[in-house]
């Protein structure tokens, strides 16, 4: 699994641009699907066909990037972000673009305390000279990637991207777990989800799902002087009750719980009051879909070294594999 997971978020797809993602993903789905197709918004929608209940499994394939949005006389980038990018996480990171132009981000000198810094303060500086010469490499409406090498520490795995890569790499392992469970199983990989949950919306209302679970990271409170927060890297996956945009559905949660329970796998609640998956669209699809919320324990989410526990992840894809066919 770990190798999958660096296969994954070695590829570079911020929102809107999800295409490279989505063919490595088809690539891994193919050996275990009936049917695999892509949506007018760049889903990917992979199909185990049944005769049972239609149970649709969401993550996104989406990472938070950057896009350019104006590039002075000196060659300097200024740029907006695509997702809730963090500004001081971004601040001297490097950044790539599709044709492998790299650039580091800067801010201006004249700043006065780095509280203040604002994307409107920041560039990025790709080595060029001039606006002429910037433009041979990067166009106003390039998007670019956060360079962060993938690394393993013992239990944990560090890398970019991890938010939801390493949901889509249970869904993948999910998919070779399930077999022939009589279900008819949709494993959709979303696009744009961090610009608003943009993708899942239309894949849900065409899919018109019996059932959903929607697998994505979740902050963790075993930091430091991190904010309360009960849930831990390595406790296990975190059956998310609510967050700003969904509740969990209680059947469905329950579900979770009970298959948690009878495989014999440890898992955690989560409640956050901010934040949101593409659950919040999933659920209210249509005359509305029973969904419940899954997540991995995340460290460091939107930076360029996300963290997870590779056990939090197998423990995961148990669950959800186990979960449909108790469905």
């Amino acid at each position: 699994m770990i190798e999958l997971i660096r296969k994954l978020t070695d590829v570079n797809g911020v929102s809107g641009n999800e295409e490279a993602v989505a063919a490595l993903i088809a690539d891994e789905m193919k050996p275990y699907v009936d049917e695999i197709r892509t949506d007018t918004l760049g889903n990917l929608i992979c199909i185990k066909k049944g005769k049972g209940k239609r149970i649709m499994l969401a993550a996104h394939m989406d990472e938070i990037g950057i896009i350019v949005t104006h590039i002075d006389e000196k060659g300097f980038l200024r740029f907006t972000g695509l997702g809730g990018i963090n500004h001081f996480y971004s601040l001297y990171q490097k950044v790539v673009f599709t044709n492998g132009t790299i650039g580091v981000i800067g801010h201006e000198e004249e700043l006065g305390e780095l509280k203040d810094l604002k994307l409107d303060k920041m560039y990025i500086d790709i080595g060029a000279g001039s606006r002429e010469e910037a433009e041979k490499k990067v166009k106003v409406g390039d998007a670019a990637a956060f360079l962060g090498s993938f690394a393993v520490n013992g239990d944990m795995v560090v890398s970019k991207a991890l938010d939801d890569r390493s949901g889509c790499a249970v869904l993948i392992e999910a998919a070779r777990q399930i077999g022939d469970c009589g279900n008819e199983i949709y494993f959709v990989f979303t696009t744009q989800e961090e610009l608003g949950l943009r993708g899942a919306k239309p894949a849900a209302y065409a899919v018109e799902p019996e059932m959903a679970i929607v697998v994505d990271v979740s902050g963790t409170g075993d930091t430091p002087k991190a904010k309360i927060l009960p849930v831990k890297c390595g406790d296990g996956p975190a059956i998310k009750v609510m967050d700003k945009s969904a509740i969990s559905h209680p059947e469905v949660k329950q579900l979770l719980v009970e298959t948690a329970k009878k495989i014999g796998i440890p898992y955690q609640f989560k409640v956050a009051a901010a934040g949101g998956t593409d659950a919040g669209v999933i659920s209210v699809s249509r005359g509305g879909v029973p969904t419940a919320m899954l997540a991995i324990p995340c460290r460091y989410i939107h930076s360029p070294a996300e963290m997870v526990n590779i056990n939090d992840m197998a423990n995961a894809v148990k669950l959800v594999a186990e979960a449909v066919k108790n469905a």
